[in-house]
């Protein structure tokens, strides 16, 4: 029996720190009211230093035109590899919202981690950095320069 208990506080132990320090943040990005071809969009997280961290969203559906997101592409070419499978959607037009919502550790939250939102819409402008955010438990929004109108982040 005491076998049984020690197992069952072990096993307890290892799977809650897990748990308990994982925090859900919402991210949403409006564009601007535009007319013409659906944006593409990279929702990427960059630590303190700067450097590349996680790609939390991408939106397009055709990876050949990734490329033309910069802010991103740049970001990424120091990685050995990068999976973006279940991490993609459907490009976003003029006037919609795309909203990601992710688990981050609570590790990266007030530590000095960056969101940024690169934009792309073919036949048209690239806007890397479009709009960014600090990683902060205040959440907040910012404007965007490019496609973005506002981007927000609540927590």
């Amino acid at each position: 029996m005491k076998k049984i208990v020690l197992l069952l506080l072990s096993a307890t132990a290892l799977v809650t720190p897990s748990l308990a320090f994982a925090r859900e943040v919402t991210i949403e990005t409006r564009l601007i009211n535009y007319s013409g071809n659906a944006a593409y969009l990279a929702v990427y997280l960059t630590k303190a230093d700067g450097s590349y961290d996680q790609t939390l969203w991408l939106a397009g559906q055709k990876q050949r035109y990734f490329g033309a997101l910069r802010g991103w592409v740049k970001a990424i070419a120091n990685e050995a590899q990068i999976s973006v499978d279940g991490i993609t959607g459907a490009s976003v037009g003029g006037g919609q919202m795309l909203q990601v919502k992710a688990d981050l550790a609570d590790s990266l939250i007030d530590a000095g981690y960056v969101i940024h939102v690169d934009t792309a819409v073919e036949h048209g402008g690239e806007y890397a950095d479009d709009a960014t955010i600090p990683l902060t438990s205040t959440g907040g929004s910012a404007q965007g320069t490019g496609y973005v109108s506002t981007l927000s982040l609540s927590l």
